[in-house]
């Protein structure tokens, strides 16, 4: 019996997908137990091999995006690698790819003819735009499909063009949803003894405005059309970013009337729990300028240790705003263990996110670093699917793997 690393221990996933997103969510799978192989194009690898940042010729993304997972290297597009895919889908439960919609289908590796051989075969597909609709065809990356969204409109100041996000939020917020995608997915076949497998997929942009329910109900019911604001605008008052004396930052937010009383006992203004522009917070949202300058003034009497220590015994939500020198020194992140270091072939060690979440029967793990281009094709292509050595050396010359 196999070791059990985490929930999904026993699973096989193909992830034939390259970057962010879709990679994104068979690192989360990989990292709760299931079994991960990527398939990488010969001598090239994952387009994300060569993106920063970097340290030297290092790339700093892979070792904590691939952990738990196998590389082979193999050409899908010719007919002795489109073979060999096929023979791998066999034993996959979970296929994870983001092509442009119709190209598997293209090179005759559509989920109709894979099935034929894997009746149970679950396949995750993440594109730009979804399977369907007049923007199937368009090329899909994550910083456009924020701003498709709605969401980057929303991000800023309003006398300032549209922020976009520093990270590539969507694509690992896809990412999620295509983990999500696959376990439900599993669920159900075990769940109802299904003998057969479904496709699952969404384009880039669907997790964002699937997250902004507020958005969509407010245009439809009162037209109103939500511009940028760098704070949590029309949602609670007082909430947002806040200078403390030592030049600090932090944010804080009293989504409930029961929060700002106890944020106004700390205050020692207990009066505006009876004052009629303060007492709820719909009035407060209606004289936000004048809680806003009320509790920045406050603050400001503080320094950001001593603020953060003082609410926080008082039960008032409220966070540093921490850099990542910050997050590595926190005792919540160490106790935590949501940064680990794991091997690396050239820098020896580095440090990645630890799994998430944390399960108490049976808890996910990284259990081998992010792999080298091809480093397992002797093990699934020999040792699994039974050719020689001869065999893989000719593949290899002609390009197939």
């Amino acid at each position: 019996m196999k070791p059990n690393n985490g929930p999904l221990t026993g699973i096989r996933v193909l992830d034939v997908s390259t970057m962010i997103a879709a990679p994104f969510g068979a690192s989360l799978l990989g990292d709760l137990g299931a079994e991960i192989i990527k398939v990488e194009l010969p001598g090239r690898g994952d387009t994300l091999r060569n993106v920063g940042p970097w340290n030297g010729k290092e790339t700093l993304r892979w070792p904590g995006m691939s952990r738990n997972k196998k590389s082979i290297t193999l050409d899908i597009r010719t007919e002795e690698g489109k073979q060999l895919f096929k023979q791998l889908t066999e034993t996959a439960d979970v296929l994870i790819e983001n092509f442009r919609p119709g190209t598997l289908e293209k090179w005759s590796l559509g989920y109709d003819e894979l099935k034929k051989s894997n009746a149970k075969l679950i396949m995750v597909r993440v594109s730009g735009y979804g399977q369907t609709g007049p923007y199937r065809n368009k090329a899909g990356f994550g910083t456009p499909a924020t701003a498709f969204s709605g969401y980057t409109y929303l991000q800023g100041y309003k006398d300032r063009p549209p922020v976009t996000p520093s990270f590539s939020l969507l694509d690992y917020l896809a990412g999620i949803f295509a983990a999500f995608a696959a376990v439900s997915a599993l669920f159900y076949q075990e769940k109802n003894h299904d003998p057969e497998g479904q496709v699952a997929e969404f384009g880039l942009y669907e997790p964002m405005i699937r997250m902004m329910e507020f958005l969509i109900a407010e245009y439809d019911q009162t037209g109103s059309v939500r511009e940028r604001s760098p704070g949590l605008e029309g949602h609670s008052s007082p909430a947002g970013t806040f200078e403390t004396k030592d030049g600090r930052y932090v944010v804080l937010v009293t989504s409930t009337d029961s929060t700002f009383a106890r944020l106004a006992a700390v205050m020692g203004r207990e009066d505006m729990l009876a004052d009629p522009r303060y007492c709820t917070n719909s009035v407060r949202l209606a004289h936000d300028p004048d809680v806003e300058k009320i509790v920045s003034e406050w603050i400001r009497q503080y320094d950001q240790k001593t603020l953060v220590d003082l609410l926080d015994s008082h039960g008032v939500p409220v966070s540093p705003i921490y850099s990542i020198a910050d997050i590595f020194r926190d005792p919540q992140y160490q106790a935590r263990e949501n940064i680990v270091e794991v091997e690396h072939p050239r820098l020896g060690k580095i440090k990645v996110p630890g799994v998430v979440p944390k399960f108490s029967k049976t808890p996910g793990v990284v259990r081998h670093r992010a792999p080298e281009l091809g480093e397992h094709n002797e093990e699934i292509f020999a040792g699994e699917l039974g050719l020689s050595r001869e065999t893989l050396k000719a593949l290899h010359q002609k390009g197939v793997i």
